[in-house]
């Protein structure tokens, strides 16, 4: 299974959502980084899930295998709030 994990930004507090087939499975919120969330998100994750896409503020960075995701959460979250800034860039042009 391929779940998505939705991370968004109020202010200086970062929450996500886990996403399988359209459904919540669960949230949280009060995570000071992109990081925390995704550490978070995966801790939680049920046994048949196998790969993650990211979102982070609504644009998706990619999907990752989730052994990859567990050994590199820092380097994915790079990835996603870069990407996300880049797309936020491209459409102020």
């Amino acid at each position: 299974m391929i779940v998505r994990i939705e991370i968004h930004r109020d202010g200086d507090v970062y929450e996500y959502r886990v996403i399988a087939e359209g459904e919540v499975l669960y949230d949280d919120a009060g995570f000071t980084s992109v990081v925390h969330c995704l550490v978070g998100a995966v801790e939680g994750l049920p046994p048949e899930v196998r790969a993650v896409e990211v979102a982070c503020g609504g644009i998706v960075s990619g999907t990752y295998p989730l052994t990859v995701l567990a050994a590199n959460a820092e380097q994915v979250a790079l990835h996603a709030v870069n990407t996300t800034a880049a797309v936020f860039e491209a459409m102020q042009d």
